[in-house]
């Protein structure tokens, strides 16, 4: 991201993650705007900042609608100009492998696991999310490895705003005959799932064991919907699109069949819960990695 900039916020964090709710339904929001928000400190729980990274300098309207974000008086925004480079691979290089349920993710400078029952996965920083080191993905790592050790079997999955690829390859390797397909609203993920597919020995195309890639919006797509329906469907975004995708999600998943849902705070885990159980969904297992929800939940077999 060539001549980004910042702008950071520093609060509470009750203050931090509200402004990370109201983001989702802000109605003008740039979604060329990332937002972060995390802790400052681990001896520091309860303060907070908030980032929000710009391809380009921060305008006095920029600055309006981020301050708008916050409820009441906003804290002061201060602008910082980054190094001419992609943020999102800095922020990403050197970082430590992680350890999910059985699999190990870590960056190509890192070697695989040699502990026996693992499965390691190399995924180098990229402009594509999903590496395993936020919560929601080493979450849904998790409680993959938690499903197939509880019998869950799975024919046909589908991994939606897939990223990185990294949660489609890991049902693969639990479910190795399924037909498996991933997609993402950002063109750039094609190529970032074929290069971390070549590198984790994964293979493209539309057979069992293969992973078949599409650019789609949500599930309104030709191939998400012609390969449907699933035996488990994978949502790790976040939790707006989580409530407006939902009832699309049921006609799409079997009766029975397993949803898997990340991306969410647990302060948003009700609003989410509530849509899918309209949608028919009932909730079969959660798991909180911080302030982070992971939702397991089933189709009900009979309307």
């Amino acid at each position: 991201m060539s001549g980004s900039w910042k702008l950071t916020a520093f609060a509470g964090k009750p203050v931090i993650q509200a402004a990370l709710v109201a983001q989702e339904d802000a109605p003008e929001w740039d979604h060329e705007v990332v937002l972060a928000g995390f802790e400052l400190a681990d001896d520091r729980p309860d303060d907070w900042r908030l980032d929000a990274y710009f391809p380009r300098k921060p305008t006095k309207a920029d600055h309006a609608m981020v301050a708008a974000l916050f409820a009441g008086a906003a804290p002061e925004l201060a602008a910082e100009k980054l190094p001419d480079t992609d943020w999102v691979t800095e922020s990403q290089q050197g970082v430590e492998p992680i350890r999910a349920g059985r699999f190990h993710v870590h960056t190509p400078e890192h070697p695989a696991s040699g502990e026996p029952g693992t499965v390691s996965f190399a995924i180098p920083a990229s402009q594509a999310f999903g590496t395993g080191q936020h919560a929601t993905t080493a979450g849904c790592l998790a409680m993959l490895d938690a499903m197939k050790r509880r019998g869950v079997i799975v024919r046909n999955c589908t991994d939606i705003g897939t990223g990185t690829g990294l949660l489609a390859f890991a049902a693969l390797a639990l479910w190795p005959r399924a037909l498996a397909t991933a997609s993402d609203i950002d063109p750039a993920c094609a190529g970032v799932v074929a290069d971390n597919a070549a590198l984790n020995g994964v293979s493209l195309g539309g057979g069992r064991g293969e992973l078949a890639m599409t650019i789609a919006d949500g599930m309104d797509d030709p191939l998400l919907q012609a390969r449907a329906p699933y035996d488990l469907l994978i949502a790790n975004i976040l939790a707006g699109p989580l409530v407006d995708l939902a009832p699309s999600f049921a006609p799409a998943i079997v009766p029975g069949g397993h949803l898997l849902l990340a991306g969410l705070l647990e302060t948003q885990e009700p609003r989410v819960r509530a849509a899918c159980r309209r949608a028919g969904f009932r909730l079969a297992a959660r798991m909180v990695d911080g302030d982070w929800s992971i939702l397991w939940l089933r189709k009900r077999t009979r309307p």
